[in-house]
């Protein structure tokens, strides 16, 4: 009886989909892409605009001169650098918070608080985030600085990182924890060598999101970096970033300069992309092995 009820089973599972259920799933596939054409085609049109207006300035000398002689790579290094020391403050705290709390501290206390203070963090207006980093680094080295930047943009990128991170962890099949615990894996073993490497696309996208936010803020870093026609001078110096200087194009009188506004845009917007790009090949390859 057992042998009929499966090929029965079987025999249902080949056979095609009814007619108003087969209607049904192509009707849905339809609105699904539809809606999904109506959600690009805001960004299509940012991208078009930008790169459209922007694309006929853009000029080779423009990555290796600094400002004072009509380039960009001041800002540019300015930006890479401020992020990457966001980004070595951020990602290991949040990482750990964001581990921490979605496996050694699930339905306590501290997790509803941490949490709950995590989420009044993501929602902290950026020139709040820029007094608070001037206030500490700032008026502690009494100079605007790379460093106070990258410690702002750690502030924006950290609840970002800690609850995508937590996240990830949630969506990692219970099953594989209790294998590994079934084969006499430790706690800190199963977390580390199962759940993490599980969780590695999630948390890597966690980070590219946090890190595209924190590469176009500009209210932060013109309390902590300030700007800089030239290069910077080390990491304790006003150091130039792309924001801002998006922010004084903008805002110059001259309508040549105006126009360098759409240059510069592309230019960060490439910068986020590559570092979307990177984090997606390190997760990748990490999956892998």
């Amino acid at each position: 009886m057992n042998s009929g009820t499966d090929e029965s089973f079987a025999r249902e599972l080949l056979d095609p989909l009814p007619p108003n259920r087969l209607l049904f799933s192509y009707l849905m596939n339809g609105l699904s892409f539809i809606l999904s054409l109506l959600a690009f085609l805001p960004l299509g049109s940012i991208l078009w605009e930008i790169i459209s207006r922007g694309s006929s300035s853009l000029k080779l000398e423009m990555f290796y001169l600094p400002l004072i002689d009509n380039g960009f790579a001041n800002a540019i290094l300015g930006t890479l650098l401020m992020v990457s020391i966001a980004t070595l403050l951020s990602v290991p705290v949040g990482v750990i918070t964001g581990i921490f709390l979605a496996e050694f501290a699930k339905n306590s206390q501290i997790n509803k608080l941490v949490r709950f203070l995590t989420s009044i963090l993501t929602g902290v207006p950026s020139i709040v985030v820029g007094m608070f980093a001037y206030g500490v680094v700032v008026l502690t080295t009494k100079e605007f600085s790379a460093l106070a930047g990258g410690f702002a943009l750690s502030v924006i990128m950290l609840p970002v990182i800690t609850l995508t991170t937590e996240e990830a962890l949630k969506l990692v099949p219970v099953h594989q924890r209790l294998a590994s615990a079934a084969l006499g894996g430790t706690k800190l073993q199963t977390t580390f060598r199962i759940v993490v490497k599980s969780a590695i696309p999630g948390i890597t996208t966690g980070v590219s999101l946090a890190i595209a936010r924190a590469a176009g803020e500009t209210a932060p870093l013109i309390f902590t970096a300030l700007f800089s026609q030239n290069w910077s001078d080390g990491l304790i110096s006003p150091t130039a970033s792309l924001p801002v200087l998006i922010f004084n194009l903008y805002n110059s009188p001259d309508p040549k300069i105006n126009q360098l506004v759409w240059t510069t845009s592309i230019i960060l917007l490439s910068l986020v992309l590559f570092f979307s790009l990177l984090s997606r090949f390190l997760g990748r390859k990490s999956k892998l092995r």
